[in-house]
Protein backbone atom coordinates (compact mmCIF):
# COMPACT_ATOMS: atom_id res chain seq x y z
CA UNK A 1 0.00 0.00 0.00
CA UNK A 2 1.17 3.87 -1.20
CA UNK A 3 2.04 5.57 1.91
CA UNK A 4 0.57 9.34 2.35
CA UNK A 5 3.10 12.03 2.42
CA UNK A 6 2.78 15.13 4.75
CA UNK A 7 4.66 17.71 4.13
CA UNK A 8 5.40 20.23 6.96
CA UNK A 9 6.38 23.54 4.75
CA UNK A 10 7.90 26.73 6.10
CA UNK A 11 9.53 29.19 3.25
CA UNK A 12 7.67 28.41 -0.50
CA UNK A 13 10.26 28.40 -2.74
CA UNK A 14 11.79 25.44 -1.41
CA UNK A 15 8.47 23.73 -0.65
CA UNK A 16 7.16 23.65 -3.79
CA UNK A 17 10.36 22.19 -5.25
CA UNK A 18 10.11 19.25 -3.14
CA UNK A 19 6.50 19.41 -4.22
CA UNK A 20 7.18 19.09 -7.85
CA UNK A 21 9.92 16.46 -7.37
CA UNK A 22 7.74 13.98 -5.54
CA UNK A 23 5.09 14.34 -7.97
CA UNK A 24 7.12 14.29 -10.98
CA UNK A 25 9.73 11.76 -10.34
CA UNK A 26 6.46 9.64 -9.36
CA UNK A 27 5.76 7.91 -12.44
CA UNK A 28 9.58 6.61 -12.52
CA UNK A 29 8.26 4.22 -10.01
CA UNK A 30 4.53 3.91 -9.94
CA UNK A 31 3.63 4.55 -13.71
CA UNK A 32 2.61 7.18 -15.79
CA UNK A 33 1.45 10.10 -14.12
CA UNK A 34 0.83 7.94 -10.64
CA UNK A 35 2.44 9.66 -7.46
CA UNK A 36 2.02 9.21 -3.72
CA UNK A 37 -0.53 10.94 -2.28
CA UNK A 38 0.48 13.99 -0.81
CA UNK A 39 -0.89 16.85 1.67
CA UNK A 40 1.17 20.13 2.46
CA UNK A 41 0.66 22.97 5.25
CA UNK A 42 2.67 25.70 6.67
CA UNK A 43 2.68 28.42 8.76
CA UNK A 44 2.49 32.11 7.41
CA UNK A 45 6.80 32.51 6.87
CA UNK A 46 6.70 35.46 9.54
CA UNK A 47 5.81 33.37 12.31
CA UNK A 48 8.30 31.21 11.51
CA UNK A 49 10.92 33.86 11.65
CA UNK A 50 10.31 35.85 14.59
CA UNK A 51 10.56 32.65 16.66
CA UNK A 52 14.18 31.77 14.57
CA UNK A 53 15.76 35.56 15.39
CA UNK A 54 14.86 35.45 18.98
CA UNK A 55 16.74 31.75 18.96
CA UNK A 56 13.16 30.94 20.32
CA UNK A 57 13.35 26.62 19.00
CA UNK A 58 10.62 25.63 21.17
CA UNK A 59 8.43 28.38 19.58
CA UNK A 60 9.45 27.13 15.68
CA UNK A 61 8.28 23.05 17.37
CA UNK A 62 5.21 24.60 18.25
CA UNK A 63 4.53 25.98 14.70
CA UNK A 64 5.80 22.55 13.36
CA UNK A 65 4.12 20.42 15.61
CA UNK A 66 0.88 22.28 14.81
CA UNK A 67 1.50 22.03 11.23
CA UNK A 68 1.95 18.08 11.49
CA UNK A 69 -1.26 17.59 13.76
CA UNK A 70 -3.07 19.14 10.43
CA UNK A 71 -0.83 16.70 7.92
CA UNK A 72 -1.71 13.67 10.08
CA UNK A 73 -5.66 14.69 10.34
CA UNK A 74 -5.47 14.65 6.74
CA UNK A 75 -4.46 11.15 6.70
CA UNK A 76 -0.71 11.33 5.73
CA UNK A 77 1.57 8.47 7.30
CA UNK A 78 4.62 10.54 8.07
CA UNK A 79 5.93 13.54 7.23
CA UNK A 80 9.22 15.54 6.15
CA UNK A 81 10.08 19.03 6.47
CA UNK A 82 11.52 20.71 3.22
CA UNK A 83 13.64 23.05 5.54
CA UNK A 84 17.06 23.19 6.82
CA UNK A 85 17.39 25.64 9.29
CA UNK A 86 14.07 24.58 11.25
CA UNK A 87 15.64 20.93 11.74
CA UNK A 88 17.03 22.68 14.62
CA UNK A 89 13.95 22.19 16.28
CA UNK A 90 13.24 18.30 15.02
CA UNK A 91 14.29 16.99 18.18
CA UNK A 92 11.54 18.86 20.14
CA UNK A 93 8.70 18.17 17.12
CA UNK A 94 9.03 14.23 17.09
CA UNK A 95 8.67 13.65 20.40
CA UNK A 96 5.02 14.22 20.52
CA UNK A 97 4.53 13.70 16.73
CA UNK A 98 1.69 11.63 15.88
CA UNK A 99 3.42 10.29 12.41
CA UNK A 100 6.90 9.27 12.00
CA UNK A 101 9.39 12.18 10.23
CA UNK A 102 12.71 11.84 7.88
CA UNK A 103 15.40 14.09 8.52
CA UNK A 104 16.70 16.16 5.70
CA UNK A 105 20.21 15.97 7.21
CA UNK A 106 20.61 12.23 7.70
CA UNK A 107 19.10 11.82 4.03
CA UNK A 108 21.91 14.19 2.58
CA UNK A 109 23.93 12.09 5.60
CA UNK A 110 23.30 9.09 3.93
CA UNK A 111 23.84 10.23 0.28
CA UNK A 112 27.55 11.43 1.57
CA UNK A 113 27.98 7.81 2.77
CA UNK A 114 27.34 6.08 0.09
CA UNK A 115 29.25 8.17 -2.09
CA UNK A 116 32.55 7.98 0.32
CA UNK A 117 32.62 11.85 0.34
CA UNK A 118 34.96 12.59 3.68
CA UNK A 119 34.56 16.84 4.20
CA UNK A 120 31.28 18.77 3.14
CA UNK A 121 30.63 22.01 2.91
CA UNK A 122 27.85 23.26 4.65
CA UNK A 123 25.87 26.28 2.44
CA UNK A 124 22.48 27.71 3.99
CA UNK A 125 21.18 30.00 6.16
CA UNK A 126 23.28 31.29 8.99
CA UNK A 127 21.09 29.71 11.71
CA UNK A 128 21.71 26.76 9.68
CA UNK A 129 25.85 27.19 8.53
CA UNK A 130 26.27 28.05 12.64
CA UNK A 131 23.93 25.42 14.14
CA UNK A 132 23.87 21.88 14.95
CA UNK A 133 21.66 20.46 12.40
CA UNK A 134 24.34 19.07 10.11
CA UNK A 135 26.89 18.79 12.58
CA UNK A 136 25.19 16.29 14.71
CA UNK A 137 24.17 14.40 11.42
CA UNK A 138 27.41 13.88 9.98
CA UNK A 139 29.65 13.00 12.90
CA UNK A 140 27.39 10.01 13.33
CA UNK A 141 28.81 8.59 10.14
CA UNK A 142 32.42 9.87 10.46
CA UNK A 143 32.14 12.92 8.24
CA UNK A 144 33.50 16.09 8.73
CA UNK A 145 32.21 19.43 7.54
CA UNK A 146 32.82 23.55 7.15
CA UNK A 147 31.14 26.30 6.61
CA UNK A 148 32.52 29.49 5.18
CA UNK A 149 33.80 32.23 6.70
CA UNK A 150 31.82 34.49 9.03
CA UNK A 151 32.02 37.42 6.40
CA UNK A 152 30.49 34.70 3.62
CA UNK A 153 28.12 33.96 5.81
CA UNK A 154 26.16 36.95 6.06
CA UNK A 155 26.51 37.43 2.64
CA UNK A 156 25.18 33.87 1.63
CA UNK A 157 22.40 34.73 4.70
CA UNK A 158 21.40 38.27 2.86
CA UNK A 159 20.78 36.21 -0.28
CA UNK A 160 18.56 33.67 0.92
CA UNK A 161 15.82 35.80 3.08
CA UNK A 162 16.34 38.54 0.62
CA UNK A 163 16.27 36.95 -2.52
CA UNK A 164 15.80 33.23 -3.19
CA UNK A 165 12.85 32.84 -0.46
CA UNK A 166 11.47 35.62 -2.53
CA UNK A 167 11.69 33.23 -6.08
CA UNK A 168 14.49 35.67 -7.06
CA UNK A 169 17.35 33.96 -8.69
CA UNK A 170 20.04 36.25 -10.28
CA UNK A 171 23.40 35.98 -12.09
CA UNK A 172 25.21 38.03 -9.39
CA UNK A 173 24.47 35.69 -6.12
CA UNK A 174 24.95 32.87 -8.42
CA UNK A 175 28.50 34.03 -9.17
CA UNK A 176 29.02 34.79 -5.60
CA UNK A 177 27.68 31.06 -4.18
CA UNK A 178 29.89 29.49 -7.04
CA UNK A 179 33.07 31.73 -5.59
CA UNK A 180 32.16 30.47 -1.90
CA UNK A 181 32.20 27.00 -3.32
CA UNK A 182 35.87 27.10 -4.92
CA UNK A 183 36.60 28.84 -1.30
CA UNK A 184 35.00 25.56 0.04
CA UNK A 185 37.25 23.32 -2.15
CA UNK A 186 40.49 24.74 -1.75
CA UNK A 187 39.93 24.34 2.10
CA UNK A 188 39.52 20.53 1.47
CA UNK A 189 35.74 19.68 1.14
CA UNK A 190 35.15 17.13 -1.69
CA UNK A 191 31.26 18.26 -1.72
CA UNK A 192 28.86 21.10 -1.11
CA UNK A 193 25.37 20.46 0.55
CA UNK A 194 22.89 22.84 -0.75
CA UNK A 195 21.75 23.11 2.11
CA UNK A 196 18.51 26.32 2.09
CA UNK A 197 15.67 24.33 0.21
CA UNK A 198 16.13 27.29 -2.09
CA UNK A 199 19.37 27.40 -3.34
CA UNK A 200 18.83 24.29 -5.36
CA UNK A 201 17.27 26.80 -7.57
CA UNK A 202 20.30 29.16 -8.19
CA UNK A 203 23.21 26.54 -8.09
CA UNK A 204 22.94 23.43 -10.49
CA UNK A 205 25.82 20.98 -10.42
CA UNK A 206 26.82 22.92 -13.72
CA UNK A 207 27.78 26.02 -11.55
CA UNK A 208 29.97 24.30 -9.13
CA UNK A 209 33.41 22.80 -9.18
CA UNK A 210 32.36 20.40 -6.45
CA UNK A 211 29.93 17.76 -6.20
CA UNK A 212 26.90 19.56 -4.99
CA UNK A 213 24.21 17.28 -2.25
CA UNK A 214 20.73 18.92 -2.86
CA UNK A 215 19.29 18.47 0.31
CA UNK A 216 15.42 19.52 -1.25
CA UNK A 217 15.82 16.78 -3.80
CA UNK A 218 17.09 14.03 -1.88
CA UNK A 219 14.62 14.63 1.16
CA UNK A 220 11.94 14.16 -1.59
CA UNK A 221 13.27 11.26 -3.01
CA UNK A 222 13.92 9.55 -0.19
CA UNK A 223 9.71 10.24 0.51
CA UNK A 224 8.74 8.86 -2.36
CA UNK A 225 11.23 5.52 -1.71
CA UNK A 226 9.58 5.17 2.25
CA UNK A 227 6.29 5.99 0.56
CA UNK A 228 6.58 3.12 -2.02
CA UNK A 229 8.42 0.50 0.48
CA UNK A 230 11.49 0.49 -1.51
CA UNK A 231 13.35 2.45 1.22
CA UNK A 232 16.27 1.03 3.28
CA UNK A 233 16.34 4.03 6.15
CA UNK A 234 12.36 3.08 7.29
Amino acid sequence: MIQHIGIVACSAEGAALCYRTICTEGPALLGRYAHPEVTMHTAPLDKYMRSIEAGDWGGVAKLMSSSVLKVAEAGADFAICPDNTIHQAFDLVIEESPIPWLHIAEEVAAEAKRRNYRRLGILGSRFLMEGPVYSSRLAAVGIGHMIPEAEYRERINAIIFDELICGLFTPESRSYFSGVINRLRDSGCDAVVLGCTEIPLLITQGDSVLPVLDSTRLLARAALKRAVGTSSRQ
